[in-house]
C-alpha cells in the first residue's frame, strides 16, 4: 500500500509540473471514453452469452417455456442484492443526475461492477429492459472514481462523468454525435468548447473501442428505399402526436406500476408478483422478451410475422388487422413489462424499451394508413424508425438526441425532415403535459434536478445543511423576562431567540426589538413571561421537503432576514439571508469559472 501511494504521489507531482490542466482533462476524456466503451462491450457480451446459453442448451426454450426464465433471472438478482450489494438497486441515469447535483459527481465503487452483474442477469433471462442505462452507470462510476484517484476538482469530475456516458452510448449505438447531444440534453451541460472537446474525444474513443471489439456491424439492418415525400407531411405530424400521447402513457404507467408495487413490503413478494406478471405477458406477446433489438430489425426488414414470433394468435395473423392489433399490444404492454421488471427488482434501462415501443407504434400507424383503402401509401420501415425518435423525444425530453441517434444508427440522413417534425411535436406536447421525465420526477421532489438555468442549477447544487446557523440561544415559554435577560440575552450575540418546549419543538420566536421597551423595567422581570412576548416567525424552512429554490422564495415572500429551520418536527437552527446569498455567490463563481 505505501508503494502504491508513493507512485501515485510522484505521478501527481509530475503531472502538475509538466501537463496543463486542460491537456490532462483531454487525456482523461479519451481514457474515460475507452473505459466506458470496454464496459459497454463487456455488458453486451455477458448478456449475449447468457442468452446464447439459454437458447442453445436450456430445455425451457426448446419446449416454449421460456416465459418462466425472467423469474429465474430476477431471483438471481434478488440474491445478489440481498447478500452482496445489500442495498436496493437505483435507477441508473437518475442516480447519476443525483450524484452530479448533490454529490459533486461522486459515485461508489460498487456502482462499477453491480450493473455488470445485475443487468445481464435481468436482460439475459428475458427481463424487458435495456442495457444502455447500466452501461452509462458503470462507465460513469469508473470515471468518477478515477477522477477522485487523480484529485480532479468537482466541476471537471462532473464533466468526465458526462464524458463516460457519451462514451458508453457511442459504443453501444456507434453514434458519436448523438452520444454528445445526450450528455448535453440529459445532464444539462453548457455546450462550450471547454465541455465540447472532452465530450467529442470521449465519444470518439468509445465508438472506436466498439469498432475494435465488435467490428462495423450496424445495430439495425436498414437500407433507405424511399426518402421524404412532401405528401407524407401530415402523417408525420400525426405520428408526432401519437408518439406524444404514447410518451405520456409510458411515463404515467411507469410511476403507477411502481406505486402499486410499493404495497408489497417484502422484495420476495415483489419478485413473485412481478415475475408471474412478466411470464404471462411474455406467453401472450413473446417480443416483450429481453431488449427487443431483434423485434425492431424484423420490422425494418418488413417481416412483421417474424417480429411477432410464435403467439397464441398465430392462426389469425393472415389478417392484417390482427397483426396491427398485436403490434399495438406491444406498444401498450412494453411499458408495463419494462416497469414490472424494475418493480420486481430487476436492473436495466428505459432507453431501449422506449425505442421498441416507438418502432411498434410507428409501424402500426403506417400499416393503418396503408390498409384503410383510401389510396394512401407510406414506407413502413421509415415510420418504424421515426416512431422510435418520437418516443425518445417524448419520454426523456431529448429531441435532438432522438433525431441524431436514429439518423446515425441507420444512416438515414435523408429522413432528417420527418425526424425533426415528429420529434419536435412529440417533445412539445409531452413537455407541456409533463414537467419532468422518468429520470427526473423523483429528483425534482428533493431539488436535485439539473437544468440549463444557471440560477436554478446553482440553487440545486446547494445544501440546506451548509447554511444553517446554530449559535442562537434557545429559551423556554415559561421563562420570566428576568430569566431570559440574564440566561440568554446577556450571553447571546444574536438578536433572535427561538422559543422551544421540552421536546425541542419551536413554539415561536422573540426578537430583541420585541423586548427592548421592557428590558430596563425591573418591576416586570418576574411578572412578564416569554409565552406572553413570543410570536410566530414569518415563515418556516423544512429540511425534509423544501428545496433551496423554495427557501429563497420564502425569504423573498416574507421579507425576513432570518428564518427558523425545522427537521422532523424539531428546531435545528436558523438560516440568514446574508449567509444564504454569500453561499449562493460562491457556488455561482465556482460553477461558472
Amino acid at each position: 500500500m505505501p508503494k502504491k501511494k508513493s507512485w501515485l504521489t510522484r505521478f501527481l507531482k509530475w503531472r502538475y509540473k509538466h501537463i496543463s490542466n486542460r491537456t490532462f482533462v483531454h487525456v482523461m476524456s479519451v481514457v474515460v471514453g475507452f473505459l466506458a466503451g470496454i464496459v459497454s462491450v463487456t455488458l453486451k457480451n455477458i448478456t449475449y452469452f447468457i442468452e446464447f446459453a439459454l437458447e442453445g442448451g436450456i430445455v425451457f426454450s426448446q419446449n416454449q417455456l421460456y416465459f418462466v426464465l425472467p423469474i429465474v433471472g430476477l431471483t438471481l438478482v434478488y440474491l445478489y442484492v440481498k447478500y452482496i450489494h445489500k442495498k436496493p438497486l437505483q435507477h441508473a441515469v437518475s442516480s447519476i443526475i443525483f450524484s452530479l447535483s448533490k454529490k459533486g459527481g461522486l459515485l461508489k465503487v460498487k456502482s462499477i461492477y453491480t450493473p455488470l452483474i445485475a443487468a445481464p442477469l435481468t436482460v439475459g433471462f428475458g427481463g424487458s429492459v435495456g442495457l444502455l442505462g447500466p452501461a452509462v452507470k458503470s462507465g460513469s462510476a469508473l470515471s468518477s472514481n478515477l477522477s477522485r484517484l487523480f484529485h480532479i476538482d468537482t466541476k471537471t469530475r462532473s464533466l468526465l462523468v458526462a464524458c463516460a456516458s457519451a462514451g458508453a452510448i457511442s459504443s453501444i449505438f456507434q453514434s458519436p454525435i448523438a452520444a454528445i447531444i445526450f450528455a448535453v440534453e440529459v445532464f444539462t451541460l453548457d455546450l462550450t468548447m471547454l465541455s465540447m472537446l472532452p465530450l467529442l474525444l470521449a465519444s470518439i474513443s468509445g465508438v472506436l473501442t466498439s469498432y475494435f471489439f465488435l467490428g462495423n456491424e450496424a445495430l439495425f439492418s436498414f437500407s433507405l428505399s424511399e426518402g421524404f415525400q412532401l405528401r407524407d407531411t401530415f402523417f408525420y405530424i400525426l405520428l408526432g402526436v401519437g408518439t406524444a400521447f404514447a410518451s405520456i402513457y409510458f411515463t404515467k404507467m411507469y410511476f403507477s406500476i411502481l406505486e402499486f408495487f410499493k404495497r408489497f413490503k417484502s422484495p420476495k413478494y415483489k419478485l413473485l408478483v412481478g415475475g408471474i406478471a412478466i411470464g404471462i405477458m411474455l406467453y401472450a406477446i413473446p417480443p416483450l422478451y429481453g431488449e427487443g433489438f431483434g423485434f425492431i430489425n424484423n420490422l425494418l426488414d418488413g417481416d412483421h410475422l417474424k417480429a411477432l414470433g410464435k403467439t397464441p394468435f398465430d392462426d389469425y395473423t393472415n389478417n392484417i388487422w390482427v397483426v396491427i392489433a398485436l403490434l399495438f399490444g406491444i406498444t401498450i404492454f412494453k411499458a408495463i413489462a419494462m416497469t414490472t421488471t424494475f418493480a420486481a427488482g430487476g436492473a436495466g434501462g428505459i432507453f431501449i424499451p422506449t425505442m421498441v415501443m416507438g418502432s411498434a407504434l410507428g409501424n402500426v400507424l403506417a400499416k393503418v394508413i396503408n390498409n384503410l383503402g383510401l389510396g394512401f401509401g407510406v414506407s413502413e420501415s421509415n415510420f418504424t424508425l421515426i416512431g422510435m425518435a418520437g418516443l425518445i423525444a417524448g419520454v426523456i425530453h431529448a429531441p435532438l438526441t432522438a433525431i441524431f441517434l436514429i439518423a446515425e444508427i441507420t444512416g438515414g440522413y435523408q429522413l432528417f425532415v420527418p425526424l425533426m417534425i415528429t420529434a419536435s411535436i412529440s417533445y412539445l406536447i409531452t413537455k407541456n403535459a409533463l414537467d419532468y421525465t422518468i429520470y427526473t420526477k423523483e429528483l425534482a421532489k428533493i431539488g436535485a434536478v439539473l437544468t440549463h438555468n444557471k440560477d436554478q442549477m446553482v440553487l440545486g447544487l446547494m445544501e440546506i445543511d451548509d447554511v444553517i446557523e446554530k449559535n442562537f440561544k434557545p429559551i423556554h415559554p415559561e421563562m420570566s423576562l428576568g430569566q431570559m435577560l440574564h440566561e440568554s440575552v446577556s450571553k447571546s450575540k444574536r438578536n433572535i431567540f427561538p422559543v422551544l418546549n421540552e421536546e425541542q419543538k419551536l413554539m415561536g420566536i422573540i426578537v430583541l426589538d420585541d423586548i427592548r421597551q421592557f428590558m430596563f423595567d425591573t418591576e416586570l422581570y418576574d411578572s412578564l413571561f416569554v409565552k406572553n412576548l413570543m410570536h410566530a416567525p414569518p415563515e418556516h424552512i423544512f429540511c425534509d421537503s423544501d428545496s433551496m429554490k423554495e427557501v429563497m422564495q420564502k425569504f423573498q415572500d416574507s421579507g425576513a432576514w432570518n428564518l427558523p429551520v425545522i427537521r422532523e418536527g424539531k428546531y435545528v437552527g436558523f438560516i440568514s439571508k446574508s449567509k444564504l446569498l454569500t453561499a449562493y455567490r460562491r457556488k455561482l463563481i465556482n460553477y461558472t469559472r
